[in-house]
């Protein structure tokens, strides 16, 4: 498993948060896009009672990338996003982020 950190966004923001598994797949080896990659997120630092909501969408599968779009979220609150897909090995790389939430500029 590995843990990067995302930029920050803002809580107006809607933005992709991209997980590149390059270094995690053997030569020959690809993302599957069925079934989907596992996205799930949880709060890391702070407090939201529905983490979840901060998540939009499915997850995409572009060659060794998966993109999960996310939106909205409560400022002061960094999120703990894993990311987990298939390979056409059948094996399951995970790579988690952290991404803090800012309030929207005045």
């Amino acid at each position: 498993m590995s843990l990067v950190v995302t930029p920050s966004k803002a809580t107006g923001e809607k933005i992709p948060v991209v997980f590149d598994f390059a270094s995690k797949l053997a030569v020959g080896e690809t993302l599957s896009t069925l079934p989907a990659p596992t996205v799930a997120i949880s709060v890391w630092s702070g407090v939201d009672a529905s983490p979840t909501s901060v998540l939009s969408g499915s997850a995409t599968v572009s060659g060794t990338k998966v993109s999960q779009v996310v939106t909205g979220g409560v400022a002061g609150c960094i999120y703990k996003i894993t990311c987990t897909p298939v390979t056409s090995s059948s094996n399951n790389p995970v790579i988690q982020t952290l991404l803090a939430v800012t309030q929207d500029p005045i």
